[in-house]
């Protein structure tokens, strides 16, 4: 049985992890390379680091993070945002980052997925979708969740897995910092109808939270950030507390 994997998000901005509500109101939640190597040392499996607000003028700031970040810990990290060539994951990766994650530059040029997936493998190739529920449809947004697409989620998602992503980074913009749990509905049946990896983000409060995503939303990961940031849930007691209540994960 594959464990279930718990990974924290470090949003960056200007060299700082920040973190909101609904994808607005940033605050600062501290270092990002210092926070990566606790997390390291606490339990996570992986880490995510998405630059918020990259252009491609900043490409050589994220791979100066990349690297301070890879010579502080011993666990896979994905770095995304302002990606958009082959170039840019090229740079990335040879900085030290495990995986790379496109979002609003693979719906502007799906032909990146796979272009990516041929040169380095769909296991390096991760697709970040926001979306939001609109008029009871998933609808697909791009630039931070600022800019509504025609996009439906689950369409597009499938698209994604046939173009060679290796994994899905499902943000549910309407549970985003809410802590009132992910959006499990929406993330089983993105796990039905696809045959990669779904990672779940968006609405995590508590521990309990985490065991249904796993349970009720079939998520193969569950990423958070402020419950770790700011110390509400711990790493290790939250893996235990899910291997309490027979749901797999590494210790």
């Amino acid at each position: 049985m594959l464990t279930k994997r718990i990974i924290p998000c470090l949003d960056i901005k200007n060299g700082r992890t920040v973190k909101g509500v609904n994808f607005v109101g940033l605050r600062d939640a501290g270092d990002p390379v210092e926070l990566a190597k606790l997390y390291a040392e606490n339990g996570a499996d992986e880490l995510v680091f998405l630059d918020i607000s990259a252009t491609e003028e900043r490409r050589r700031t994220l791979a100066d993070l990349v690297l301070h970040v890879a010579e502080q810990v011993n666990i896979p990290f994905t770095v995304g945002g302002g990606i958009s060539s082959v170039e840019d994951v090229d740079i990335l990766l040879n900085c030290g980052a495990d995986k790379v994650s496109v979002n609003s530059s693979a719906v502007k040029n799906p032909q990146l997925i796979n272009d990516l997936s041929a040169k380095f493998g769909s296991q390096c190739v991760v697709v970040a979708i926001d979306a939001k529920q609109i008029d009871g449809q998933w609808i697909v947004h791009l630039v931070g969740g600022k800019v509504p697409t025609e996009f439906d989620l689950f369409q597009w998602a499938k698209e994604v897995e046939e173009r060679g992503a290796g994994e899905i980074l499902f943000t549910s913009m309407d549970n985003d910092g809410t802590k009132d749990g992910f959006a499990n509905e929406a993330l089983a049946k993105l796990s039905t109808e696809l045959n990669i990896p779904i990672i779940a983000s968006g609405g995590a409060g508590n521990m309990e939270h985490f065991k249904d995503t796993f349970k009720d939303g079939l998520a193969d990961a569950a990423l958070a950030a402020s419950v770790f940031h700011f110390k509400e849930i711990e790493i290790n007691d939250l893996k235990q507390y899910l291997r309490d209540n027979k749901i797999a994960v590494r210790l």
